[in-house]
């Protein structure tokens, strides 16, 4: 080989390595699979992005469960939703579920709006309840009379709002809404895990 070529033939060598090398290390990492329920499986994630504060972002949880010292109130699990934020890596939270045992019957709030036949729950912008089927308590290790499951949208709250005169990016219809899909799916997901369907 003439010897004007072998510099040409060792760049082109050492790029050809430098491909090779490339193609087994990818830049990008493969994620794992999102999960497909949340909130102790009270919510599937589509359900679950239907509340939101408007800005949008990858949904996650942060979940927690704790015993009570008596039979009477034996179930507290806790959830909250967040939401990534496109500018950092800290999310911040969108709302809130609880699930627990009560001796308290079920009511409702005032201007709310009922979650439909077969649920016994409420729905407003920034929150609302639904209180399971009778039986779901003993079946969940309570001698409590009733399981409720109460939801808290931060965004939501008029005090909030005008205190940092702000405006909700969502329309209170359309967040009284998905607020009551949300608990008319944590209703029947848990009914049907413990269960105690009606």
């Amino acid at each position: 080989m003439d010897k004007k070529w072998l510099p040409l033939t060792v760049v082109l060598g050492t790029a050809g390595v430098a491909v090779v090398t490339a193609s087994f290390w990818p830049d990008n990492e493969e994620k794992p699979p999102l999960p497909k329920t949340l909130c102790h499986g009270a919510l599937s994630r589509e359900t679950a992005e239907l509340i939101d504060d408007g800005k949008g972002g990858e949904v996650s949880t942060d979940e927690w469960e704790s015993k009570g010292k008596t039979t009477d109130f034996a179930v507290f699990k806790g959830c909250y939703v967040l939401r990534a934020n496109p500018d950092n890596d800290y999310p911040r939270g969108v709302y809130k579920l609880l699930i627990e045992d009560t001796r308290s019957a079920p009511g409702n709030k005032k201007d709310s709006v009922l979650l439909g036949p077969g649920f016994t729950g409420w729905a407003l912008p920034d929150q609302a309840e639904v209180t399971l089927p009778a039986g779901c308590a003993a079946r969940m290790g309570s001698t409590a009379p009733y399981i409720t499951a109460s939801l808290e949208v931060p965004s939501q709250k008029k005090k909030r709002l005008a205190s940092q005169q702000e405006k909700s990016l969502v329309d209170p219809d359309t967040a009284t809404r998905n607020n009551a899909t949300v608990m008319r799916e944590v209703a029947t997901r848990l009914a049907k895990r413990y269960d105690c369907t009606a």
